[in-house]
C-alpha cells in the first residue's frame, strides 16, 4: 500500500543506482491502494520480490515480515521498502529486526508508516503509532538520509542505508503509541486487543442501525471515528 505522499518520496529518494541490477524485497506488497513498483521496475532491478501475509496484486510470495531472514537468509537484499505496515505489527521490534538483517551492508531502506492522528485502520489489524522521534531511536543503527511527516496524513517517511559495519540497536524498553490502548507502551497485551474488537463490534452493530444522515453526522462531528460509520 502506498499513498501518492508514499510515491513522490519513493521517487525523490531513490536514485537509479539504488535500485538498477539490485536485489529488491518489497515487504506489504498487496497493491490494495496504490504501489511503488513501477517506479521501482522502471530503473531495471535484478529482482523484485514483493511478500505480504496474503496473495493478491503485487504479491509474489507470502510471508510475515517477522518471518523474512528465516526464509530468505540474512543480507540478501540491496533494497528493501516496506510501506504502511509496521503499524499492523504487533511485535515491531521482531518486524525492524528482520528487516534490518536482510539487508545488506550498504543496502537501502525505505519505509513509511502512521502516526499519531491517523485513525484506526485494521487491515486486518492495527497496533501502533510511530513519531519521528520514534524512528530517531529505532532506526539509530543506520545511516539516515532522509526522515520527514507525511505531507498528506499524521505519518512519517525514512530512507536510511545499513552502515558497513552494523551493530543492531536493542529496541526492548522502547514504548510507543498503541492505537489499541491509547496510551503508550511496549508491548500489547491479549486483554487490550479483546476489548478494542469488543468496541468495534458494537459500533459497527449501531452502525447497521443507524439512518445515514446520522451516521455523516457523527462523522463530521468525530472524524476519526472507525470504517464502521462511514457510508
Amino acid at each position: 500500500m502506498c499513498n501518492d505522499a508514499c510515491l513522490a518520496f519513493a521517487e525523490a529518494t531513490l536514485s537509479r543506482s539504488d535500485i538498477n541490477g539490485k536485489r529488491v524485497l518489497e515487504i506489504g506488497a498487496l497493491n490494495f491502494n496504490g504501489s511503488v513498483r513501477s517506479a521501482i521496475t522502471q530503473h531495471t532491478p535484478e529482482s523484485h520480490l514483493g511478500t505480504d501475509i496474503s496473495i493478491g496484486p503485487g504479491v509474489d510470495d507470502v510471508c510475515n515480515v517477522v518471518e523474512l531472514a528465516r526464509k530468505y537468509g540474512r543480507e540478501q537484499f540491496d533494497l528493501v521498502i516496506c510501506t504502511e505496515v509496521l503499524e499492523h505489527v504487533r511485535d515491531w521490534q521482531a518486524a525492524v529486526s528482520n528487516i534490518k538483517a536482510v539487508m545488506r551492508p550498504g543496502g537501502v531502506l525505505l519505509l513509511t508508516t502512521r502516526s499519531k492522528g491517523f485513525p484506526y485502520h485494521g487491515y486486518p489489524f492495527d497496533f501502533w503509532r510511530f513519531e519521528i522521534s520514534d524512528f530517531r531511536v529505532i532506526f539509530s543503527d543506520l545511516d539516515v538520509e532522509a526522515l520527514q511527516s507525511d505531507p498528506q496524513a499524521p505519518g512519517v517517511f525514512l530512507m536510511a542505508r545499513k552502515p558497513d559495519v552494523f551493530e543492531e540497536r536493542v529496541l526492548s524498553g522502547l514504548e510507543l503509541f498503541s492505537i489499541v490502548s491509547k496510551t503508550k507502551c511496549e508491548r500489547i497485551g491479549d486483554f487490550d486487543i479483546a476489548l478494542l474488537r469488543a468496541r468495534h463490534g458494537v459500533r459497527a452493530a449501531l452502525a447497521r442501525a443507524l439512518p445515514d444522515p446520522l451516521k455523516r453526522l457523527i462523522r463530521r462531528i468525530y472524524p476519526d471515528v472507525s470504517g464502521a460509520w462511514r457510508d
